[in-house]
């Protein structure tokens, strides 16, 4: 790999140089060669293992831990950081710099007391839900590779450490802006030059100038706006968006309590250390906007507030027409100006989805059978699932009559494969993957990988990686530290 160090050498005083602690006896578990291209690797090899291991040196890494502040259940800590991820560097690639981050490579100047490691199924887990996430068509940061080892860490058992290979374009938070705007080592000064290294470098087409803030931090409104978008369209959710965990790139980030959405619960709360539903499926949009105030009260000393109010302001038409646009895509609804659907639309997925919980359906599993059927008959094959047939009878009339008719059947049906997923990483398949690497077989992980790179195909043999979950695995739910 071939490092540069931006953020390593023009931001001193944003991070602390630290060492990893290697790991015993490492080995791969699994490594993504798509992920692997980016930073123009292609095989792994025993040199990278000790290197990404942290037992030896990687030539060009710098190592380093960021400092950084967030809003955590709704109350701010004044002080984070990378407690257990080391950065190596930015690392070129074909299509741009990605940053290299080992998540679980010993403690750091911000571990907060804790050991710094992550254990095997925690990064099990972030490996494969980024890179599901990916080929879904989500931004996301991505997972080069994991490496498991023998070394004893303790949870609530004792397990075993593990490091992912992280890929970011940036690891920069909205936390990073809250902490040096508020805290004693922070000032405007510090905050300016954070805010014109992350213009400089991931936002050229805006100055770095009074002007070219607003129209970034619009730009951030709107991506983050368009990521949960996504998430809700797809079932995804994140399970921890305190703003340390976003990205200012508006990209999927931080990985720990995720799910995706097995039996329809518009309130789902995947982390079991949720207890007020803060961060429930439903709740997420709203968090969005939430997250994104923080933000704009750290950027207040550097931007005019009437123009940070503004720009907030373009959240929730962002998230709603990107939104429409996703669901559109997975109904088959012809295209037509916003200001005509965005009220009837949202109606009709909300219909659907309410008749999805009302009868415990599995949310993806719905929309794809919704798309195999024929639009252009009166009697739809599906009805029989719901247990309000008589208000389903009532939403696909409407449905039928929003949706026009429909020529070529096969062709609507084979746009619709391509809107909804057949796989996603469904919690238990990921626990099952996670018990057989525990007894030595990688087989189980591998195949589950392979088949999450290619979610809307059908794939020979596959299909029992589209089951709804065994009882034992229906609405699992995950602590932090998964």
């Amino acid at each position: 790999m071939r490092f540069k160090q931006d953020f390593f050498e023009q931001l001193t005083g944003f991070y602390s140089q630290v060492a990893p602690l290697g790991l015993s006896n490492p080995h791969w578990l699994a490594w993504s060669h798509d992920a692997a291209s980016l930073v123009g690797l292609s095989t792994p090899s025993e040199s990278l293992l000790q290197g990404f291991a942290g037992n030896q040196q990687i030539e060009g890494a710098a190592y380093y831990a960021q400092v950084y502040s967030g809003h955590q259940f709704g109350g701010y800590t004044p002080r984070l950081g990378d407690g257990r991820s080391i950065i190596l560097g930015e690392a070129l690639g074909p299509q741009g710099a990605w940053d290299v981050a080992l998540k679980g490579a010993g403690p750091t100047p911000y571990s907060r007391q804790g050991d710094g490691r992550a254990v095997m199924r925690s990064a099990v887990r972030e490996f494969l839900v980024s890179e599901a996430l990916h080929h879904l068509g989500v931004p996301t940061t991505r997972a080069l590779a994991v490496i498991g080892s023998d070394m004893p860490v303790w949870r609530e058992s004792q397990e075993t450490a593990a490091t992912t290979v992280r890929l970011a374009r940036s690891h920069i938070r909205f936390g990073h802006f809250e902490y040096f705007s508020y805290s004693e080592q922070g000032s405007k000064t510090k905050l300016k030059q954070l805010l014109d290294f992350t213009i400089t470098q991931h936002y050229p087409q805006f100055s770095c100038d009074s002007g070219g803030y607003i129209a970034w931090f619009r730009q951030v409104v709107t991506d983050t706006a368009e990521l949960i978008a996504l998430w809700q369209a797809i079932g995804f959710a994140h399970g921890v968006m305190n703003t340390d965990n976003m990205s200012i790139l508006g990209e999927s980030f931080d990985f720990g309590p995720f799910a995706f959405l097995d039996t329809f619960k518009e309130d789902f709360v995947c982390n079991h250390s949720d207890t007020t539903g803060r961060y429930a499926f439903n709740q997420q949009p709203g968090i969005g906007l939430w997250n994104l105030q923080q933000l704009a009260q750290a950027l207040a000393p550097v931007i005019e507030s009437d123009d940070l109010i503004d720009a907030l302001e373009l959240y929730q038409p962002a998230l709603v027409r990107a939104y429409l646009e996703k669901m559109g895509d997975k109904l088959g609804l012809p295209e037509r100006p916003l200001e005509q659907v965005g009220a009837s639309d949202l109606q009709l997925v909300g219909g659907f989805t309410q008749l999805l919980e009302k009868s415990q359906l599995d949310y993806t599993n719905g929309w794809r059978k919704l798309g195999a059927l024929d639009p252009s008959s009166e009697h739809c094959s599906l009805r029989n699932d719901f247990i309000d047939v008589v208000g389903f009878d009532h939403w696909y009339q409407a449905y039928r009559a929003r949706l026009g008719p429909v020529e070529d059947v096969e062709s609507w049906q084979k746009l619709r494969d391509l809107a909804n997923p057949k796989y996603i990483l469904r919690n238990y398949l990921a626990q099952e993957a996670i018990v057989a690497v525990e007894e030595g077989d990688l087989q189980p992980l591998q195949d589950l990988f392979q088949v999450l790179q290619k979610p809307f195909d059908e794939q020979v043999d596959k299909n029992h990686y589209a089951k709804r979950p065994p009882k034992w695995g229906q609405g699992l739910i995950m602590s932090c530290s998964s």
